[in-house]
């Protein structure tokens, strides 16, 4: 089975446009040659043109405020849910009451764990898509930490891997708290969630080896950077570990291996993850890897527009800027 093949544009409804993912995924719908925005929800928002709040769209939609109980009944061909966790389950169960099945990609952390729905990490689950029309879109922090150990898989030892991970303010989303008030992250680095974030369930369940991670929200307002350590079962000199990033992601244009640690000022706005670094122990058999991306674009809409492009039989990097690998 394959994606769903429409004649001419499919239609994009976007739930929760106001969050900053939503109003990537705005902009990047508006760029598509072959999607078209059908709505876009947002309560504060509700009632004013979305070219007044997004400098990537033109023309004269609005945002509206529909009952989820009314979504159904709208027609897009495809449904993105951009909602906070939790959130999720009460949408889809009206569609799922009103018999309507569209694509639907939830960015949320809902369903990443029930496997009658497809994880959309492309780069390592292209192969088990089958034209579900239920995805999974993975965690921004999942995304860099899968990336970066994947290669290794095959070769870790049965220590689990740590994973350090800093995000700009923007991962904490709109609602104000803590996390994304920039007075008290200024010239701070702020530790949260040391154990049990969602992300540390979800790499295990999703590599099947065992991750701790320990994430941490600094002054920048967009952008990743994770650092992984890896114990493995055998030494391994750095020209080797190289070569299998390279070959790995040698035809993943979203994917750029590089030799150095790559920074986090250099990967805001860009749709790829950076990984460099590879740094071994004396013995070879501890290896960090430094990985980048930007939370807002390969960590969720540029990810949700890949998984867009396989359902509808697309190409899967239509509509997103791609750059040579350095």
């Amino acid at each position: 089975m394959t994606g769903k093949h429409v004649a001419g544009k499919h239609s994009i409804g976007v739930v929760g446009a106001r969050g900053h993912a939503g109003a990537e995924l705005i902009r990047l719908i508006a760029g598509h040659p072959r999607f078209e925005l059908a709505y876009v929800t947002s309560r504060e928002l509700d009632g004013q043109r979305v070219a007044d709040h997004n400098a990537g769209f033109a023309g004269g939609l609005r945002y509206s405020s529909p009952d989820y109980r009314d979504l159904p009944g709208l027609g897009a061909d495809a449904v993105v849910l951009a909602l906070p966790n939790g959130k999720a389950a009460h949408i889809v169960r009206q569609f799922d009451e009103a018999g309507v099945d569209p694509v639907i990609v939830d960015l949320s952390a809902d369903y990443r764990f029930d496997p009658s729905w497809y994880y959309g990490l492309p780069e390592l689950t292209r192969g088990r898509y089958a034209g579900q029309s239920r995805i999974s879109n993975p965690g921004c922090y999942a995304t860099a930490m899968q990336l970066s150990i994947a290669p290794m898989l095959d070769v870790l030892d049965a220590q689990p891997v740590q994973c350090f991970g800093v995000s700009g303010y923007s991962g904490a989303g709109t609602t104000p708290s803590d996390k994304n008030n920039v007075d008290l992250l200024r010239d701070n680095l702020m530790p949260y969630a040391l154990t049990g974030h969602i992300h540390e369930r979800e790499v295990p369940y999703q590599l099947r080896h065992a991750v701790e991670f320990m994430p941490h929200v600094a002054s920048h307002f967009r952008g990743i950077t994770m650092t992984t350590n890896l114990h493995l079962s055998t030494a391994f000199d750095r020209d080797s570990v190289l070569a299998r990033y390279r070959d790995r992601y040698a035809n993943e244009p979203l994917v750029h291996v590089q030799d150095a640690s790559p920074w986090v000022s250099r990967i805001a706005g860009r749709h790829h993850v950076e990984i460099g670094g590879f740094a071994l122990s004396g013995d070879g058999r501890r290896l960090v890897v430094v990985a980048t991306e930007d939370n807002l674009l390969k960590g969720a809409a540029t990810q949700a527009l890949q998984n867009l492009n396989l359902a509808f039989g697309l190409g899967e990097f239509d509509g997103i800027p791609l750059e040579m690998t350095a």
